[in-house]
């Protein structure tokens, strides 16, 4: 599916509002991972819910989500929702399957070959979802939105990552950039700078490690989580957004020497010792975790991580930059953009019309109670208020100021390609972290996937 240009620019629009509204009234907070399953109970539609006058029909609702770590303002948010909603609606039960982001994926793939898709799951945007929907297992969220004003709570453009035939099939939760939290006591420890250019990094990360401080985490057990970091490199040597569309419309190929210059710098940061040992075998929640208990010294991960970063116990502690720039290419200005993981129900739902009610309630619900777990900044809705009043951290403030900042980006890859390339790309990626490969035959390994999967 190719990358909608129009609805990047929309959603950079959306970002740009959010970045001026941090200080007065705009919002934000964004996606999450983890592992782990519970239940709970909830139900109901728009505003405060109401309680019921008379005895209905129970229904159990099964809502699948990546929040499960307790500890995350993410999950916190869902519980307080869930909870309020079925204490109005005691007919009403929710079920929380959570796990992380992998592992939803897998499950969910499983389920929609099956054609038994959860009340409420979770998709992602652009080509990730397309799948799901050409298949008829999503059902249109037109009807939810054009209520009570639901529709106008999320930023301009936003929604079009999700939309397909004039249909809307999921809402997200945040609206992301790409960013790297550092810890301001490791760099002054180490005497160390925050890096303008890459080569810069490479030496901080060098630095780092000599004074017998971890440089960089990542959980690379979950793939995507390497390959973020990868195509923003590829943003830097390839000048600028585009490089993916530009494959997808035969402009280019992954034989390109930006994408093969953007592969030798990745692996000359794996090679400066930048990553823990095993990154492979370790998964998104344990390797967010590493940073959050001051065991490294800098992280690569959407704004949606701000929050839990930030009540952490090194939160105080924590700074964000913008990617540098590679080999004086790229503009820092230009992100990663990473609109949220989203909500869809299942369109064979045997409860359509009380799951429909009860995500209407969610979203509803959602940015207001993000702002009060002081984790609004990223959501991909607007929420209402005073942050610096509202006593959100140095950190929230400095991630809101980057979203000012923004003036481009790229999607994600498995966002922007067909599942079959993006698995091969996801592995090949993978791969570099174990062992040293020659660019080229990366870039020809990824271009024989693209050919392969797109006769």
């Amino acid at each position: 599916m190719k990358l909608r240009w129009k609805a990047a620019n929309a959603v950079l629009a959306g970002l740009l509002t959010l970045g001026l509204a941090a200080c007065g009234g705009g919002g934000g907070a964004g996606a999450g991972t983890n592992s782990g399953s519970e239940g709970g109970a909830a139900g109901g539609s728009g505003g405060e819910p109401a309680k019921q006058e008379t005895k209905q029909q129970n229904v159990t609702i099964t809502f699948q989500n990546i929040y499960p770590d307790p500890t995350t303002p993410l999950h916190k948010t869902m519980k307080k929702i869930v909870d309020d909603y079925m204490a109005a609606h005691p007919n009403i039960k929710i079920e929380l399957d959570s796990l992380n982001t992998d592992q939803q994926k897998i499950k969910l793939k499983t389920q929609a070959a099956s054609k038994e898709v959860p009340d409420i799951t979770i998709v992602n945007p652009a080509a990730q979802m397309k799948p799901f929907v050409d298949a008829g297992l999503l059902a249109p969220l037109n009807d939810i939105l054009d209520k009570d004003g639901l529709k106008s709570t999320f930023h301009e453009g936003i929604l079009d990552y999700y939309s397909f035939n004039g249909n809307i099939y999921a809402l997200p939760d945040g609206n992301n950039i790409g960013v790297i939290y550092y810890n301001k006591d490791m760099f002054a420890q180490a005497g160390v700078q925050v890096p303008k250019t890459f080569e810069e990094l490479i030496d901080v990360v060098k630095t780092l490690k000599a004074k017998g401080i971890q440089p960089m985490v990542i959980g690379e057990k979950d793939t995507w989580t390497g390959s973020f970091l990868f195509m923003n490199i590829v943003l830097r040597t390839n000048g600028g957004p585009g490089f993916l569309q530009d494959v997808l419309d035969k402009k280019k190929t992954f034989n390109d020497p930006a994408f093969e210059t953007a592969v030798a710098k990745f692996q000359e940061l794996v090679q400066a010792g930048a990553f823990q040992e095993g990154a492979t075998s370790i998964d998104y929640n344990t390797g967010e975790n590493l940073f959050k208990t001051g065991k490294a010294a800098m992280y690569y991960m959407g704004t949606w991580a701000a929050g839990a970063i930030d009540q952490s116990e090194v939160g105080p502690k924590i700074g964000v930059f913008q990617f540098p720039t590679v080999d004086g290419k790229g503009n820092p200005d230009e992100f990663m953009l990473a609109p949220g993981s989203a909500f869809a129900v299942s369109a064979n739902s045997k409860h359509l019309q009380e799951t429909k009610d009860f995500l209407h309630y969610f979203m509803t619900q959602f940015p207001k109670v993000s702002f009060e777990m002081k984790n609004a900044v990223g959501i991909a809705q607007k929420a209402e208020g005073d942050f610096k009043a509202a006593g959100y951290s140095q950190l929230q403030m400095d991630v809101a100021d980057l979203f000012k900042r923004v003036k481009g980006g790229d999607l994600a890859f498995d966002n922007t390609m067909n599942p079959g390339t993006t698995q091969v790309h996801l592995t090949s990626i993978q791969n570099l972290f174990v062992a040293k490969k020659d660019p080229k035959d990366v870039a020809k390994e990824h271009q024989t996937a693209f050919e392969s999967n797109n006769k």
